[in-house]
């Protein structure tokens, strides 16, 4: 039977009606295409403004670096040892990066006001940091280091402070490595996790009177650590974009790297408002004389808190932890300078006390010159913060005699200058802390020249205290433990992208008990 006409017409209409959609969308698609290669082509002729076509530029933009090197910074240093005035433009960045000490004197002493952290690198950490103190110039930033600052230099705090770490230490850490060491050797730890979380709970304590013990949390204490981490490197990665139009636009959309790096905020604003909501609670019933209490003294405002929070929390426990696991992954290299250290330990503080846990007195650690200098002497080789930035607010001239033009992106590069022949000398790239001794005595070098701890006004205020955390974590575990790593070498570490060095994979490690004896 043959449909008469208005069925057919009816069909055709409705099949017509079934296609728009993808007819639409394929013709909407094309359309795209179309545009997006006529803007390349239009690229490719004009070129944008950030495009240049040196070689330090092009090996940049194609990644072509990595062929010979496995870190960016290891390339920054190999360029930085090269050029005459140890200096590099990276034009499609709009960053100069230097590595001469007189520069960093500059920048941090001499025209100090001419360099502050600046709007575009605020812009770029606003999320994560927001108006924490390491986000912020002027006023803000005054107000914050104050307030830190004062709390900080009290005798009680650091007494505090001291007992903090010795509790840490005897009931935290070193039951975990002995059982570590328990068993047949094949057990390995990730040394650079383990103290991460032992750096987190002595910020927490210290910083905030909390024990993140009694945080309650919808999450495991793991999926914010994770979290924090991926905010801090998702971060960092915005820097490295040529135009900073392209983060902003996938921000704007919500997808990709940015849309991970909103959902691993939020999960760190949950805990920063945790800790706020926690400290609160205990009110009267604690001290007060922690960090975090002290501003919210000053403070009604709880968006600002977890923005003070988050930056403590990036401060106590990604710097400590990063320095402490570089330290043990060159002890596994140099195992002299661990039996060194030991030696000291027990000129020192003598081998009466054969307990793991039995913690060494501030005054007895700030006598232990060679572990002092040992420490110095890896975050020369392993700097937590691996490069400062700063933003041009007028046009200068280097002491070199580049040219910085306002707005222009000013980059000192700690891990670079501890690999500069002209600034340590030709065994530069040895791990060797009697370059830090006179006469057995520690001896500190310019700010300027090891700017660890940056320099100048922003020095670091928390340096005594993470200081004093780190020596006696180094003295406590290496009087007990041997410390191997496995698979990974200090020779050629791998990096992950983040606010702070952190070894790509975790350090794998094996721990063996030392049965001391008493001499």
């Amino acid at each position: 039977m043959v449909a008469d006409a208005p069925t057919l017409h009816a069909a055709a209409h409705a099949l017509a009606s079934s296609l728009q959609p993808q007819v639409a969308a394929i013709f909407f698609v094309s359309a795209a295409c179309t545009v997006a290669l006529a803007v390349l082509l239009a690229s490719l002729r004009l070129r944008p403004p950030w495009w240049c076509a040196c070689a330090v530029c092009e090996a940049y933009v194609t990644a072509s670096w990595a062929g010979e090197f496995d870190n960016l910074c290891d390339w920054y240093a190999h360029l930085l040892r090269r050029a005459p005035g140890r200096t590099v433009h990276v034009h499609v960045l709009g960053n100069v990066l230097t590595a001469d000490p007189a520069t960093v004197d500059h920048m941090l002493r001499r025209r100090f006001d001419n360099y502050p952290k600046g709007a575009p690198f605020s812009a770029i950490l606003a999320d994560f940091l927001g108006r924490g103190i390491f986000n912020v110039d002027g006023d803000a930033w005054l107000f914050q280091r104050k307030l830190a600052a004062a709390e900080i230099a009290s005798p009680a705090l650091r007494t505090f402070a001291a007992g903090v770490v010795a509790s840490e230490l005897r009931c935290r850490l070193i039951p975990l490595l002995h059982s570590a060491s328990s068993g047949d050797g094949e057990k390995l730890l990730d040394i650079q996790d383990v103290f991460r979380r032992f750096a987190f709970d002595c910020i927490c304590r210290i910083s905030f009177g909390l024990d993140p013990g009694c945080l309650e949390l919808s999450l495991p204490m793991s999926a914010f650590a994770d979290a924090f981490d991926t905010a801090s490197m998702l971060s960092a990665r915005r820097a490295t974009a040529p135009m900073h139009v392209f983060w902003k636009l996938k921000r704007l959309l919500n997808v990709g790297e940015e849309r991970e790096l909103r959902d691993a905020i939020r999960l760190v604003d949950t805990l920063a408002a945790e800790v706020i909501r926690q400290r609160r609670k205990l009110g009267a019933a604690a001290s007060g004389d922690d960090l975090l209490s002290r501003f919210m003294g000053s403070i009604n405002d709880d968006k600002y808190l977890r923005d003070i929070v988050v930056s403590f929390m990036l401060a106590g426990r990604d710097t400590v932890a990063s320095a402490l696991t570089a330290f043990f992954l060159l002890l596994s290299d140099h195992p002299e300078v661990a039996t060194a250290i030991r030696d000291e330990v027990s000129r020192v503080a003598g081998d009466g006390d054969d307990r793991p846990e039995a913690a060494v007195s501030s005054d007895k650690l700030k006598r232990m010159h060679y572990a002092h200098a040992a420490l110095y002497e890896c975050m020369r080789l392993f700097p937590p913060v691996q490069f400062d930035s700063k933003f041009a607010a007028g046009d200068d001239t280097l002491p070199d005699g580049t040219f910085v033009a306002k707005g222009t992106r000013v980059t000192y590069h700690a891990y670079a200058m501890g690999r500069m022949e002209s600034v340590w000398g030709p065994d530069c790239a040895e791990f060797r802390p009697e370059r830090w001794l006179c006469d057995g005595r520690f001896v500190p070098e310019s700010p300027y020249r090891y700017p660890v701890f940056q320099a100048g006004v922003r020095v670091c205020v928390g340096k005594d205290l993470a200081l004093m955390e780190m020596k006696a974590v180094i003295v406590a575990v290496v009087q007990s433990f041997d410390i191997e790593a496995v698979g990974r070498s200090s020779r050629r570490p791998k990096f992950a992208p983040g606010l702070t060095a952190t070894f790509a994979g975790g350090v794998p490690v094996r721990v063996r008990r030392r049965h001391r004896t008493s001499r």
